[in-house]
């Protein structure tokens, strides 16, 4: 396995989205999180992940098993929610991590509030557009509490 390889398999499953965020790490999401998305899954680019090459939701039933294999590890600050970290990419062959990465996916969707998957059936262009709008309403609730936040620091 390998970056790219892992990204088209993640990026194939039903209603993944993927985000950059703290750092250089691909961060694939069950649904947007602006319509109450969740994490499932994580890839370290820059091979500078303290924890290895990437992470991702085992669930208590797997957990107990995967981290007793060599190469993988309990995810720092994930560990309590059953998250694996994988040192290197040969700790799983290929099948393996695309099974991991399917359970993943699985456990996670399963975990999203039912609105949350009410919106992840809608037709394309009906979630999009629902998407479309609540991202504007984030926006505008970002910029009310920016300018909130201005208002209530002291002059100086």
């Amino acid at each position: 396995m390998d970056v790219e390889r892992a990204r088209t398999f993640l990026k194939s499953l039903p209603n993944v989205v993927e985000t950059q965020q703290w750092g250089d790490n691909l961060v694939f999401w069950v649904g947007d999180k602006a319509i109450g998305g969740k994490m499932f899954a994580l890839i370290d680019l820059s091979g500078g992940l303290a924890h290895g090459v990437g992470m991702f939701s085992a669930g208590p039933e797997r957990f107990a098993e995967l981290v007793e294999q060599d190469g993988l590890i309990p995810a720092p600050y994930m560990a309590r929610i059953h998250w694996i970290a994988a040192e290197r990419w040969d700790a799983l062959r290929n099948a393996e991590w695309e099974e991991s990465w399917q359970a993943a996916h699985a456990i996670t969707l399963g975990k999203l509030p039912k609105r949350t998957r009410e919106v992840l059936a809608m037709p394309a262009r009906a979630q999009a557009k629902l998407l479309a709008d609540r991202r504007q309403v984030l926006a505008e609730k970002a910029c009310v509490k920016q300018a909130t936040k201005k208002k209530r620091q002291p002059a100086k």
